[in-house]
């Protein structure tokens, strides 16, 4: 399998697979064959994490195609590429011809204003969910803006606490609870249908869904680096510890979740954690010369 030129321009360094490209950097600027500009469709990033079973992926890529979607990321498939993941496909092979695999999750969200996390259970700390109808709508309408992501988690145990925190939103499939469990490529189905309904919605629609604003939302990985920096601020003033971290960044992260930040903002606090950084070493700076003289 080859990798389509059209779908994407990749730019990285990593090692290559047959059919695929497995990145250690990623950077990706969309087109269409045309050159013109990409629909809403191909806005949407279809990750799927960990896949256990080649024919999940040949069934993902088959009920992505069904919808009008056509990104699949795959963040390192313990078996791909795979004849069974060719045979599930069917005629949605050209989906699994462009499938990009990367090392890790970050890799795969890297570029996107909007991340959403599949959820089969509750969490300790609850984070802001979305039904399956209000994920499609969301979907939908901020992918006109930029790269949006839908993250499914792995087979057997779906995705981890911290992969969910890099997440805006969670989604649940309400299910029946006596057979709670569902097919990952099943569940690939629901989702991509309802962002197919919403696109239909919006089709009929003349009001605009979402409220304009005058700055883009900040990216996955600014955000990432912007967690970091926030940590390490938090350690230097003293009121954060590693070894006895309690669910303090877990919250931050959702609180900064619910607030949505945009680029402007990010940067005004990145400059503020900076400049609390380096009053905070001037003042240790200055008692550690009254220590010394």
């Amino acid at each position: 399998m080859n990798s389509c030129p059209h779908a994407a321009r990749i730019r990285a360094s990593g090692k290559q697979l047959p059919g695929n490209i497995l990145l250690n950097s990623l950077e990706i600027f969309s087109m269409s064959p045309a050159g013109t500009p990409m629909s809403h469709f191909d806005s949407v990033r279809i990750v799927l994490v960990n896949s256990t079973h080649p024919g999940n992926i040949g069934g993902a890529a088959r009920a992505i195609k069904n919808m009008g979607l056509s990104r699949l990321y795959l963040v390192a498939p313990r078996d791909f590429p795979a004849d069974r993941a060719v045979w599930r496909a069917a005629n949605a092979v050209d989906v699994l011809d462009n499938a990009i695999v990367v090392e890790n999750l970050d890799e795969a969200i890297a570029g996107c204003g909007l991340v959403v996390g599949t959820s089969a259970r509750g969490r300790r700390i609850p984070w802001p969910l979305l039904n399956p109808r209000e994920c499609g709508e969301r979907v939908w309408f901020e992918a006109a803006h930029h790269d949006v992501a839908i993250v499914f988690g792995r087979e057997d145990r779906g995705l981890t606490n911290e992969e969910l925190q890099k997440c805006n939103y969670h989604v649940h499939i309400p299910s029946n609870p006596e057979y709670s469990s569902l097919n990952l490529a099943a569940a690939v189905q629901v989702l991509c249908y309802e962002v197919r309904m919403a696109s239909l919605s919006a089709a009929q629609s003349e009001s605009p869904p979402l409220p304009d604003w005058d700055m883009p939302p900040a990216k996955a990985e600014a955000l990432e680096l912007y967690f970091q920096h926030l940590e390490q601020a938090l350690v230097d003033l003293g009121f954060h510890d590693r070894e006895n971290p309690r669910q303090t960044m877990t919250r931050l992260r959702r609180l900064y979740g619910r607030i949505r930040l945009d680029e402007m903002e990010l940067s005004i606090l990145r400059g503020v954690l900076t400049s609390i950084q380096n009053a905070v070493h001037r003042m240790q700076s200055a008692l550690q010369k009254k220590t010394d003289s």
